[in-house]
Formats: structure tokens, sequence, C-alpha cells
């Protein structure tokens, strides 16, 4: 496996030591029982043997490790183009099958999928073959895109949404396990931007279901043929290693999101928030919640060094402001992915291509900055800078969004506002998949991925969850508030929201339409909100993180 070492430019044993093991409070030579690596049993703390592994990607000769590459990168391209395809097929959506009422979880249906089953897919890809459980998962999610695309109702289309987006955990988990076992950490940091280059390009080339499919079966034989296995603990027999999932954390996990998205999907839209059912469902939520809390920290029918959630990386500075900073980076990204062409679609009339089109100066200058990242951070050293100005980049972009634009904005100043969204975006987006990794023993990296992963798919379904109710909620009112005294129903406010064909652009007077397309931009301003809070966030945890000068150890590899 990659060895994730990160060390301070100093060179006595003492630093070196405080640096490996991402102590954050002193200086001075650590004792070694308090991290990093984990014993399967007691969950007790040792040091990596660096000797003993073998150079990484060294098994491959340079054309396949091409292949190799193209092949992994392909699923992050898949996995960017699923993430955002709904942003832009939603009105196409409830033309199709009506049942506006159901919009929201279009959006979320994916990324729930994918928080869902997060936790125990980063634990499972440091238990089994990384190969066969990438490949599995890229099975199922391409099962659910087929779903997808052929659909015959909007149920149907969320089961499939839903399902991809589990599917999609397993295989972007799997690219990201995949590049840190066959990289050095030298270059691992510039394969880690690649990884989100090709996710960019995925936002930008979707709707597109089947597409997924037609890759699939491009890279299928290198998956299959040219792509080595890697067992994380080859002397352990399958039945051993399924007693080490934490089947209640998984159930209670899942089972957290689940109940959080549907609190905020039903209430207020398909139920008043007084309703004795959304009340419902806010108690079954905490309990829930409380349940997961509990169980994990009295490690319930499992180990410590086997329950769901890294307790552990709790109780290190470094990692939590990882995790807090990487959930401001998904934040900043997908609110405007999905409300930019939202604001085009109302004002300009365009359909789900062209407004996708008008995302592009966004995904261009994130993917850019994105790549630039990867390039700099091991030259420069530090990676503190990096949160901070994405940061200060991201709080401005959302504030003049949320403050200043209204429905005759020129497009050129919305482009300019989002390039400075998309230059926080890109600066942070991949960074602490690098810097986590380096945080913890080399038998660990799976659990840092997936709670680093674990932060941006997270933040993604909260921010998305939290956006949809705002602008339900509130263009819901404003728009009946400018269709007040004239004869349209419920239906038609929500269908209008959808950016359907609804009766209220079809019949109703200029002027009135002209209000409401105001109230709709009010409503999509207020999402950003959340960026603006994001920016903030990511500022103050940059703030805090370590002025450390990482250096990539040198070496041979892929």
């Amino acid at each position: 496996m990659a060895t994730p070492l990160a060390r301070s430019t100093s060179t006595s044993n003492a630093d070196l030591v405080s640096e490996f093991k991402g102590d954050d409070t002193k200086d001075s030579l650590p004792d070694l029982s308090d991290f990093p690596a984990v014993d399967a049993e007691k969950g007790s703390l040792e040091a990596p043997n660096e000797g003993s592994r073998p150079i990484p990607g060294a098994q491959y000769n340079n054309w396949q490790w091409i292949a190799v590459l193209a092949a992994i990168y392909s699923s992050a391209f898949l996995y960017g183009l699923d993430n955002t395809i709904v942003a832009d097929i939603q009105a196409a959506a409830v033309e199709t099958f009506g049942e506006v009422e159901k919009l929201g979880w279009l959006g979320i249906g994916f990324p729930l999928g994918s928080i869902a089953t997060i936790l125990s897919l980063s634990k499972a890809f440091g238990i089994f073959d990384v190969k066969w459980l990438y490949l599995g998962s890229l099975i199922m999610f391409e099962a659910g895109s087929a779903l997808c695309g052929g659909a015959p109702s909007m149920n149907a289309l969320i089961v499939g949404r839903v399902w991809a987006g589990a599917g999609g955990a397993g295989m972007y988990l799997g690219v990201l396990n995949l590049l840190s076992i066959n990289t050095t950490m030298q270059k691992r940091s510039l394969y880690m931007s690649g990884c989100g280059v090709v996710w960019g390009v995925g936002c930008i080339l979707g709707p597109a279901f089947y597409i997924n499919l037609v890759l699939f079966a491009v890279f299928i034989p290198v998956y299959v043929f040219v792509l080595d296995s890697y067992q994380p603990q080859p002397n352990i027999s399958f039945g051993e290693k399924l007693k080490h999932i934490d089947w209640v954390g998984v159930v209670l996990n899942a089972a957290v999101y689940c109940t959080f998205v549907m609190v905020f999907t039903f209430g207020g839209a398909t139920w008043a928030w007084n309703d004795g059912r959304t009340i419902a469902l806010f108690v079954v939520f905490g309990l829930i919640l409380i349940a997961f809390v509990i169980t994990q920290y009295f490690s319930f029918l499992t180990i410590p060094a086997n329950r769901l959630f890294p307790g552990d990386f709790l109780r290190h500075r470094s990692l939590i402001l990882l995790y807090i900073c990487q959930a401001c980076a998904a934040t900043s990204l997908f609110i405007p992915i999905y409300y930019i062409p939202l604001f085009f679609q109302f004002t300009r009339g365009d359909n789900g291509v062209d407004a996708a089109v008008r995302l592009l100066p966004f995904i261009i200058l994130t993917i850019f900055f994105t790549m630039l990242n990867g390039a700099l951070m091991p030259k420069v050293g530090h990676y503190m800078p990096f949160f901070f100005i994405a940061s200060v980049f991201v709080t401005i972009g959302g504030a003049v969004m949320y403050a200043t634009v209204t429905p005759s904005t020129p497009n050129a100043t919305i482009y300019g506002y989002s390039v400075l969204m998309a230059v926080g975006a890109g600066l942070s987006q991949q960074a602490a998949y690098s810097v986590a990794p380096a945080k913890v023993a080399p038998n660990r990296v799976p659990d840092a991925v997936g709670f680093i992963n674990a932060a941006q798919i997270g933040a993604i379904v909260i921010a998305l969850t939290i956006t949809s109710t705002v602008f339900q909620n509130t263009g819901y009112r404003h728009v009946a508030a400018a269709l007040k005294g004239l004869d349209f129903t419920s239906a038609d406010i929500h269908a209008a929201l959808a950016g359907a064909k609804s009766a209220v652009f079809v019949s109703a007077p200029e002027d009135v339409k002209a209000k409401v397309v105001k109230g709709i931009v009010e409503a999509i301003s207020d999402g950003y909100i959340l960026v603006i809070v994001a920016g903030a966030l990511g500022l103050v945890c940059s703030l805090f993180l370590k002025r450390e000068r990482l250096f990539m150890e040198a070496g041979a590899g892929a």
C-alpha cells in the first residue's frame, strides 16, 4: 500500500514522529500508543513498518498504468455525470411523469444513496479485495443508471437515483483507494486532482444516463484483466471479514440520513411543518441519531477498531478541521451547480441543455483550479493557504450572488460571480484527500479516505436538502403572493417552481409573470446564504490548520 507519510522540514526524530502522528498540540516526542495504526482486536495503536511495503504501482508497465488510470478515471467521470444530471432534466421529468411534489427527491436521491453507504463501504475497502469491491460497486451503479434511463414513473426514477448513488459511492471510493494504493505520496496530489478534473468534465456533459453503459463496456476488460487485486487483510477468511463489519452502525447510519432527508423533503412541501407526521419524523430522526452516537461510542456488538465511524479521528485537530473544510468545499461546489442553471432557465427561458452550457465558466474554472491545486500544493508544501484562499473566494462569490442578483442581471456579471466561487471550489475540492491520508497510518488510509468522503457527500446531501426546502417554501410564498387573486392552484405554483410548462407561464399576464420570476430568483438567491456560511466556516477552520510544510516522499512508482 502507498505510504502516506507527512513530514515537517525539521529532521529530528521527535518532529518526524510528531508529524506522522498528527499530534497537533505538542512538539515533544509523544507516546506512540495513541495513534496511528489500530490493532485488529483491541484498537491499540502502532507505528507502521516502512520497509516492508513494495513501491506503489510497480506491478504495472507504462501502458498498463495508462489503461488502469483511464479506466478508473472513467468512474470519476461517471460519478460527476450522475451527480449533476438532474439539475438539467428536472423540468422534463415533471412534464413526463408529473408528481411535482416528489421533485426534490431527484436531486437528493443520488447523494442520499451515497452517504447512506459511504462509511460502510470505506470500512469494506479496508477489509475486502479492493478490485472486486470496486467492480461490484461499478456494476451496481450501472444497474441504477439503466433503471433511471428506462424509468416508467417518477418513483422508478427516484429508486434508480438512490440505487445508482449507493453504487456510485463504492465506485468513487474505489477510485480514491486505488489511487492511494498505486501512487507515491509525492505524486498522489496530482493524480487526485486529475480525478477532480474528469469529474468536472462529467458534470459538463450531462444529461446522458446511457453513456454510463457504453463506457463500462469499453473498460470492462481493463477492470477484469489488467487491474490487480489488492487484499488489505490477506490472512483473514471471508467469513471472519464479515464479522468485522459493524452491522448495527451500517443500519443506523443509513437511517439517520434517510430520516433527515424525509423530514426536510416532506416538511413544508407535502406536509405542513406543524403536521403530526412531520413532527413524528423529527422525533424519529433525533432518536436514530442518538442511537447511532451511543452505539458508536460504546462499540455496541463490535469492537472499537471495527466500528463504522472512526471516532478516534475526532481526537485529532487536523482531521476534524479537514473534515469541516471538505464539507464547506462540497457545499460551495454543488449549490452553484444546481442553481445557476435554474436561474437561467427562469430568467432567460433556457432549456436544460442551454442552461447546462451556461454553467461552463463555473465548471471549467473549477477544473482548472482543482488541477492547479494538485500541481502546486506538493511544490509549495503548505496546505493551509489553499484552504484559506479558497474560503475567501467562496465567501465573496456567495455574498454577491445573494445580495446583488436580480432577473435582469447581465449574463457576464453572473459568469463573473460564478468564477469567484469556482476559484474557491477548485482550490479546496480535492486537497483534503491528499492531506488526510498523510495524517494516519497506512492501514487507516481507507478510513481516512472514507472520513473525508463522508464529509463531502454528507455535505452535498445536507446542502441540497436545505436549499431545496428553502427554495420550495420561500419560492412558493413569493409565487403565491404574485398570483394572489388569480385562478391558479397550488399544483400550478409547485409546477412553476419545477421549471415545468406550468399554467402560470402559459396563461398569466406578462406583468404577473415578471413578478413570479422575480420571486423565484429571490428564492434561488436565498440558497446562496448557505454558500456564504460555508465560506465563512471554512475560513475560520483554515486559520486553525497547522502551518506545517509537508513534502512528499520521493521515489519511483506510478
